[in-house]
């Protein structure tokens, strides 16, 4: 699976939201305020840190509602947001069987009141071989009886249990990674994935699932969205983890520009993951001093920016966004040949991500393998490491991750 691949995020937001009662006689349930924004937006703007581009909203009631909003904002964002709405309900498997032409060979699809943080792109990752349909991210509860269980042998899901007694379950937490294929399984209409598609599935041995310790919530009852308000953006202002490039992620020979010269070092792409999946947002940092003085231009640096979140993907991993510095004083360039805020000891680029995100200034930190990128750090107030070791993800694990704590 390559990221460019998998670039298609596909949103269940049809359902009326009865529960909510008044809430959503004029809005649709996914559009209602939750800490002052739409809650589609919130899920909207994680799917996009994990690089998908490629947004469908299957909505039904009040669908024009969708279709004013987020197509302006796809276009505002660089993101392709299109709206496809349902003639009439037909449950979750119509849904997506009116959408059929819509579709790529591999999507993710998830429910649009829930939002359960996962790593998006680690569903992938769950060694299913060549005949899975569809792969689903599970969650523990202590209360099991409102929803349901699914049984496992390994991450082969293999059976779904009624709701029952109350204890701890393991169930369905309403993110899945599908193969277009699935659409064969869709019976008559009204069809429900989750009671008529999945169990067809897993007597199959084609549906397979992981479970995640992630923050969750669902707003489709009042008392969930109350929770919410507060929940929810407090959720989102997450640390952040500033990476220097040459040095740290990849071996520095000087002014590396090149897919063919850049070499990981020995643990920065389970580094990396290891931090997607604490929670943390992800940036690159970096000087590049090579533009300025001639030996490449900015071009080819996102060119090396976007291999690598090609490789990245392949692991279940990503970069929440590259910032780098083309300037430098003894530039041969007039117009990088500058003595900017951006460079390192300077914390130019740092400052622009919290402009940029919502980030936890408190809990945020830096990695380096040059004094400047330390000194970068504390002028931006936040913890710098200075890192000259073997295996990064070792000293993720171990150093950085364990004196943080992620909301």
């Amino acid at each position: 699976m390559t990221h460019a691949a998998l670039n298609q995020l596909v949103f269940l937001v049809g359902g009326r939201g009865t529960r909510l009662g008044s809430l959503t006689a004029e809005n649709p349930k996914p559009l209602l305020t939750v800490g002052g924004l739409p809650f589609l937006d919130y899920l909207i703007d994680n799917a996009a840190r994990y690089g998908f581009t490629n947004i469908l909203l299957l909505a039904g009631y009040l669908g024009k509602e969708f279709e004013s909003r987020y197509q302006a904002m796809g276009r505002e964002r660089g993101l392709t947001i299109d709206c496809l709405i349902e003639p009439e309900p037909a449950g979750t498997g119509g849904a997506l069987l009116h959408a059929a032409d819509r579709l790529a060979d591999k999507f993710i699809l998830c429910n649009g009141d829930s939002f359960f943080d996962i790593n998006l792109l680690d569903l992938g990752l769950i060694d299913a071989g060549e005949d899975w349909l569809a792969k689903i991210a599970l969650r523990q509860v202590e209360d099991g009886s409102r929803y349901g269980g699914i049984a496992r042998q390994g991450e082969r899901v293999v059976a779904f249990v009624e709701r029952g007694d109350s204890g701890p379950a393991l169930i369905n937490g309403g993110i899945y990674l599908m193969r277009r294929q699935i659409l064969d399984l869709i019976g008559p209409l009204p069809c429900s994935l989750e009671r008529d598609v999945f169990p067809q599935l897993a007597t199959q041995g084609r549906l397979f699932g992981r479970d995640y310790k992630a923050f969750f919530i669902d707003i489709g009852i009042p008392s969930d969205f109350a929770a919410a308000q507060d929940l929810v953006p407090a959720h989102v202002l997450r640390p952040a983890a500033f990476l220097d490039r040459d040095g740290v992620l990849n071996h520095d020979y000087g002014y590396v520009h090149r897919p063919e010269d850049f070499h990981w070092k020995d643990g920065a792409i389970s580094a990396i993951k290891a931090l997607n999946d604490a929670g943390f947002l992800v940036f690159v940092v970096s000087n590049q001093a090579g533009v300025a003085r001639g030996y490449y231009d900015e071009e080819q640096v996102r060119l090396l920016h976007r291999w690598m979140s090609n490789v990245l993907a392949l692991h279940g991993a990503h970069i929440d966004r590259y910032y780098f510095c083309p300037h430098h004083p003894d530039g041969v360039l007039p117009d990088y040949a500058i003595d900017c805020g951006c460079r390192k000891p300077q914390p130019g680029m740092i400052e622009q991500a919290f402009r940029e995100w919502s980030i936890d200034r408190r809990s945020s930190l830096l990695i380096g393998d040059k004094p400047w990128d330390i000194a970068a750090a504390e002028t931006a107030g936040i913890r710098g490491y200075l890192w000259e070791g073997d295996d990064l993800s070792e000293f993720v694990q171990t150093t950085v991750i364990c004196q943080t704590t992620v909301i």
